[in-house]
């Protein structure tokens, strides 16, 4: 039987930069069903982590989409911090980003250069390999949860919806970023 190629060894990332993890989101059901005007869902408890497990190919563990068919390509959702504060100050509010839904919550890289890339995040426990795929859209929900006026202002800075390809662990604070190609400052 020949070796199966190691995903993460195939990948060159030569460019690396420090950013912060800043919060880390699991959701075991979603919140936002149904009309915004009907509000969301409760919030659980365990949303907020310290630390979250990933499975290559499948997302995070506890997570909603976590091996979910529908969502490949989309079981993680990374956004920008400094997009989030941009957006507060044009509306004029302090901004929850735990009310955007997303999963990985990055200080100091543009999240938005990270579509159609392969990148990695060590967060000291080894890097985990990804690779970004498509804009997580703001949806109508932002209005009503976020603040009035956040579906238009996010868009462009929703984030973006990527997988895993291999196995590991993230963690709040510190982290090395490693990008194929240099990314703005976020």
């Amino acid at each position: 039987m020949a070796p199966v190629p190691d995903p993460v060894a195939s990948v060159v990332l030569p460019h690396a930069r420090d950013v912060e993890v800043t919060m880390l989101l699991v959701s075991r059901r979603h919140r936002y069903e149904g009309r915004p005007a009907d509000g969301a869902s409760p919030t659980e408890e365990e949303e907020l982590r310290d630390r979250v497990e990933l499975r290559a190919g499948l997302g995070i563990v506890g997570d909603r989409y976590f091996a979910a068919r529908a969502h490949v390509h989309a079981s993680v959702t990374l956004i920008g911090v400094a997009g989030l504060e941009a957006v507060g100050r044009e509306l004029g509010v302090s901004i929850d980003p735990a009310a955007t839904r997303r999963n990985v919550f990055l200080r100091g890289v543009d999240v938005e250069a990270l579509r159609g890339e392969p990148f990695s995040l060590d967060s000291g426990d080894g890097p985990v390999l990804f690779r970004g795929y498509r804009p997580a859209n703001p949806c109508a929900w932002m209005d009503t949860e976020v603040a009035p006026g956040a579906f238009r202002a996010m868009r462009g800075r929703g984030g973006v919806r990527c997988d895993p390809e291999s196995d590991g662990v993230l963690a709040l604070g510190r982290a090395v970023l490693r990008t194929a190609h240099e990314v703005p400052v976020g």
